[in-house]
């Protein structure tokens, strides 16, 4: 079965290729691809999406129509059936996936003219909601979430659309309890996904496994079977025997790498187990002091990365955006942040420095593009 590039990222363009391609009636896609194309692929693969993450090293996963469909059908079963509006980048599994969503539901997709915007969203969702054919759907990033609410306290409109959701996916990254407040505060119905590319998209839901979806704590390690997973990486065996394993009984598990326990059967994710610093003997997680400093007031989208330190062998900087940090001087939100952080975790985590950026280096995804931001601060260190 043939591989073939999918020239741009015109969402229509994508969606007339992606119906051939789940369908069975045209090639796989290769969407963000890198290397040469067209190349074979194996029988039932749909797509082939190429992520370099937050980390910056390409993986090429393998999505099967089988698996594109399981995910589908399964958030259907969960949340309901319905019109659903794309605003994120179809390259980004949570974006092909309200694709696909819309393809098992016999819908078109309604799609956000142009780069997102509040304004352009409230439009897109009004103008489906005067269709009233429907409940509509939505699948945001955090930083979209933020961005609607921030407009939605001075825009009616805004604040409407968000409102006029049966339910808004939020996903790709861990949602600030802060901003779930706010969301519900503005009468949005959010649901929190917690998934992959590797798991076709979000298959845990508000801590919940969709239906055919297992998860299990191996190691301190939250590892996910059923019929969402990818068939693996294309072209890397080595990568795809290390991810995919299968225990005693042939069940298939991807081993997700992020760190969590599941709680009266409520998955609970803690970060990543490889985004640990060593300072002074210590190990550190970076991805807890970053929810610690997150909830400082003026630092709720700060990120927090790990550099080498001369004294402690690494330790951990925060780096926050321009805007509501400034209301404050720097030293004071940094001793804030220090003291959450030495209040929760102990002394040996607190953060080293405050960086105040213009803006923060960000993927397609709408995820802050850690690896980009580490190099930047490790030159200024």
């Amino acid at each position: 079965m043939r591989l073939e590039p999918v020239l741009g990222d015109e969402p229509a363009d994508v969606f007339r290729a992606l119906r051939a391609a789940v369908d069975g009636d045209g090639p796989a896609l290769g969407l963000g691809m890198v290397g040469e194309l067209p190349v074979e692929v194996r029988p039932g693969t749909a797509v082939v999406v190429t992520t370099s993450g937050s980390t910056g090293i390409p993986k090429s996963v393998i999505l099967s129509r089988d698996a594109l469909t399981a995910s589908a059908l399964a958030t259907a079963d969960r949340i309901g059936d319905g019109a659903w509006l794309l605003a994120l980048p179809v390259s980004y599994v949570a974006g092909l996936q309200v694709l696909v969503r819309s393809l098992v539901a016999g819908r078109e997709p309604r799609v956000l003219a142009g780069a997102f915007s509040p304004q352009a969203f409230a439009d897109a969702a009004l103008a489906m909601l005067g269709a009233a054919r429907a409940p509509s759907y939505t699948s945001l990033v955090p930083a979209q979430l933020a961005r609607l609410l921030d407009a939605a306290d001075h825009d009616s409109a805004v604040r409407t659309a968000v409102g006029s959701f049966e339910a808004i996916l939020v996903g790709g990254q861990a949602m600030p309890p802060a901003l779930l407040d706010r969301a519900q505060d503005a009468g949005a119905r959010v649901v929190r996904t917690y998934g992959s590319t590797e798991t076709a998209g979000g298959c845990v839901y508000d801590g919940t496994p969709l239906r055919g979806v297992s998860v299990r704590i191996e190691h301190g390690e939250v590892q996910v079977a059923g019929p969402v997973l990818a068939e693996g990486y294309l072209g890397d065996r080595e990568l795809t025997d290390a991810a995919f394993r299968r225990d005693h009984a042939g069940t298939r598990w991807y081993r997700t790498g992020d760190a969590g326990l599941v709680e009266d059967g409520v998955l609970r994710v803690h970060g990543r187990l490889d985004n640990v610093i060593v300072s002074g003997g210590v190990n550190i997680s970076l991805d807890r002091v970053e929810r610690i400093v997150r909830s400082v007031p003026g630092l709720s989208d700060a990120v927090v990365v790990g550099v080498a330190d001369e004294r402690w062998g690494e330790a951990s900087v925060i780096v926050a955006p321009r805007g509501e940090v400034l209301r404050r001087s720097e030293s004071v939100q940094l001793d804030e942040a220090r003291a959450a952080v030495k209040e929760s975790i102990g002394p040996h985590a607190r953060p080293s420095r405050l960086i105040i950026v213009d803006e923060l280096a960000m993927l397609a995804s709408g995820k802050p593009d850690r690896e980009t931001i580490r190099r930047t601060v490790a030159a200024l260190h």
